[in-house]
């Protein structure tokens, strides 16, 4: 069994208007949500094969809280194909995993991730799939499985795990904006 876990960046910070969408970082409130996302991996035993990610800021920024609360270093691969790409380009990412990892951190941006998801796990009445489709908010992990290798991933293939966002952790952090 594959286990690939998306995780949406945190809660950007938009005090500078002018500042290039690529170089923002995160706000406070981004910060934490992350810091407890980390946690709540750490404490569900979560340990990554491979982290794939966006180089944008506000993703390395988030990679960087996420491991204050996780306890490990994740040691990501940028891979700038992941900056706001679609789900079309994010499985062209996950197809080409090595095969012998069995659990990847994809660490990225909306609506693409969300997209992925969404088109990866049939559609159902069971509550994270129902939660994934009202609203996939930042610093939210989508944990999903599948059976084979990742070169043969395709839409509909896979089950939707666990949804947790931060709110479910903290309802200090949400609902939010985003």
């Amino acid at each position: 069994m594959k286990r690939l876990t998306l995780l949406r960046h945190a809660k950007s910070d938009w005090d500078d208007p002018a500042q290039r969408d690529f170089d923002r970082g995160l706000n406070g409130r981004g910060k934490r949500a992350a810091v407890l996302i980390g946690g709540h991996l750490r404490s569900g035993g979560a340990v990554f094969d491979s982290v794939v990610a966006s180089p944008a800021l506000r993703v390395v920024e988030t990679l960087a809280q996420v491991e204050l609360g996780y306890g490990r270093t994740l040691a990501p691969v940028w891979d700038r194909r992941i900056y706001l790409a679609s789900a079309v380009t994010l499985l062209d990412v996950v197809q080409e995993l090595p095969s012998e990892a069995t659990h990847v951190l994809l660490v990225g941006h909306n609506p693409g991730l969300e997209d992925l998801a969404l088109w990866l796990v049939p559609e159902s009445d069971e509550a994270p799939r129902v939660a994934l489709e009202a609203k996939y908010p930042t610093a939210t992990i989508a944990e999903i499985t599948f059976e084979g290798a990742w070169r043969d991933l395709a839409p509909g293939a896979a089950r939707l795990a666990r949804f947790v966002r931060p709110r479910d952790l903290d309802p200090t952090l949400g609902p939010d904006a985003d």
